[in-house]
């Protein structure tokens, strides 16, 4: 049984607008840190206004016109922001996707928004929602340059994320194919795929031709449903084969161009995409975190303290965590291709309730001796797990647990292993800065603890980018918030180069005082595309509605 390991440290309460945390780890991750490291720091930040609405989600950096195109899901639109001077981003215009689908020739459908955002060679894909989101969406294509629509194409249902091959030459899409319900009378189910369109002739400047498409399914693994579980991938939706399981969620394509990772986040897994012949070739089971080995601590209660306050309780516990990736990259090292993972987590609730607390279930007596304890709040009773998994025996106790998501970054090589996982550094890293004020808080308020029992810091994105010959991944909490930032050059030893909050906990959430809060899309802009001669990130932030933009200098 573990015990308490409190941290005594304490600050004050910390106003963390630029606050950089350079905490050489070469200790935990097993490797000496470079002779050059890099630092980032805020340039300026574009507010939208809008309050955990969705005001800036996904965003992409155009160098043809030094502009940043940002989903504004709450206006379903594209704000696109002018950044020549990135110390003051302003909104040039913003794009109303509806409006300009529903004047095009041919077009019929009905436009819930924008969900995604690409540009290459001055063209602006857009992934575009149906109403509802289980009819057939769209891309969208626009001139980066005049904003003006050149053409689209249908894709699958609710295209999520957009990404341009390197060559440019094909857009894919994420159609995650989410269910609407499920028992009742209307229940619609779409199976989930990834669209690949043929832009060539739009990047060449004709508008007139229409995109080809050619959508990937996975109707090649219906019928390997037993065999596809037993590997590790969770396949569980109530009547559900593996095409209909199976929702895509975040794109990465290899460097080479032959072949792209697409996260299956809620089946942790992903899937290997042939490029060449447009068919799903692998799903990769990414397996689970054991959390009571040293290296993958984790505080799983927000009720461990006194009075049922909270407490920074990092601990080994009994207990596996579904790595379940939303935001994934790819990156070659050595001639070899890795991809790399946000592990966020995530859990079905829109048809299917999966989520219970540790203290909700009935445990093995013979896998949990001390179940008694487990399942008090002061240890992991509040913990929130998955029912679909755990019961080995089908004797309707359980003898696993599994957390959602992992509350780290992986790196993981062409075949699915794992060769790197940063362990429980992201925690360790703020507790160690934010003590007992602010650690593990949410991002809609300040607080304390409040989402140890659920997912902890909860990282979402990932971008990757190469700085004078070395890779650097930038990472996202989407909860506490701020941006971790690793030397990945060598994949199986990665380094913890920075950790930046633009965010002060002691403002009003709601005013822009506050910063950043709630990190989703990360954009890597290299130094020879960027308006200032540096390498930059630019960083949208559900929350706060905010676009930043940092500048990446050279130690």
């Amino acid at each position: 049984m573990p015990g308490f390991a409190v941290h005594s440290l304490r600050f004050p309460a910390l106003i963390l607008v630029t606050l950089v945390l350079t905490i050489g780890l070469a200790a935990r991750s097993g490797s000496a840190a470079p002779d050059k490291t890099i630092e980032l720091a805020v340039l300026g930040t574009y507010h939208s206004g809008i309050f955990a609405e969705g005001g800036a989600e996904i965003v992409k950096y155009d160098e043809k016109t030094q502009r940043v195109f940002s989903v504004n899901a709450f206006a379903a639109a594209v704000d696109v922001l002018d950044v020549t001077d990135p110390t003051q981003p302003e909104l040039f215009e913003t794009i109303d996707v509806a409006a300009t689908l529903a004047a095009a020739s041919g077009f019929t459908g009905v436009v819930a928004g924008a969900n995604s955002v690409a540009v290459d060679k001055g063209v602006l894909a857009v992934a575009v929602e149906a109403d509802p989101k289980t009819d057939t969406g769209w891309v969208a294509f626009y001139h980066s340059g005049t904003l003006q629509l050149i053409n689209w194409v249908e894709a699958g249902a609710l295209p999520d994320m957009v990404v341009f091959t390197p060559n440019g030459q094909h857009v894919l899409v994420a159609n995650e194919g989410e269910p609407n319900s499920y028992g009742e009378d209307d229940s619609v189910d779409p199976v989930g795929s990834v669209s690949i369109i043929d832009v060539s002739a739009v990047a060449k400047g004709n508008g007139n031709a229409k995109p080809s498409v050619v959508t990937a399914g996975f109707d090649s693994f219906n019928g390997q449903e037993d065999d596809l579980r037993a590997a590790g991938v969770r396949i569980f939706g109530p009547g559900a084969d593996a095409s209909m399981d199976f929702e895509p969620e975040y794109i990465a394509v290899a460097p080479d161009g032959r072949s792209a990772y697409v996260t299956l986040q809620e089946n942790n897994a992903v899937a290997v995409l042939d490029l060449k012949t447009k068919t799903f070739t692998k799903v990769l089971p990414l397996g689970f975190k054991d959390h009571s080995l040293s290296a993958n601590k984790f505080d799983g209660s927000d009720e461990d303290g006194e009075d049922d306050d909270g407490e920074i309780n990092i601990e080994n516990w009994p207990v596996f965590g579904m790595y379940m990736p939303d935001g994934i990259a790819a990156y070659k090292s050595k001639g070899k291709d890795y991809f790399v993972t946000a592990n966020e987590g995530d859990s079905r609730d829109d048809w299917f309730e999966e989520d219970a607390r540790v203290e909700d279930l009935i445990l093995d007596s013979d896998a949990f001796p001390d179940a008694d304890d487990l399942q008090n709040a002061n240890f992991i009773g509040r913990l929130t797990v998955t029912n679909t998994l755990g019961d080995t025996e089908g004797d309707d106790d359980f003898d696993e647990l599994y957390a959602f998501g992992a509350r780290s970054f992986s790196i993981w090589d062409a075949d699915g292993n794992l060769v790197f996982d940063s362990g429980d550094a992201f925690e360790q890293i703020t507790a160690d800065l934010y003590g007992d004020d602010f650690f593990n808080s949410d991002h809609e308020e300040a607080n304390f603890d409040n989402r140890s029992d659920n997912k902890g810091p909860e990282p979402e994105g990932v971008a990757i980018g190469e700085i004078n010959g070395r890779t650097y991944a930038f990472i996202g909490l989407e909860r506490i918030g701020g941006i971790m930032v690793y030397d990945i050059t060598s994949p199986t030893a990665p380094v913890f180069v920075q950790y930046l909050n633009n965010r002060d906990f002691t403002a009003d959430p709601e005013s822009e005082a506050a910063g950043d809060l709630g990190p989703e899309g990360i954009d890597f802009i290299p130094a020879k595309d960027s308006p200032i001669g540096k390498p930059m990130l630019a960083v949208g932030n559900e929350v706060s509605g905010t676009t930043t933009l940092y500048v990446i200098n050279v130690q």
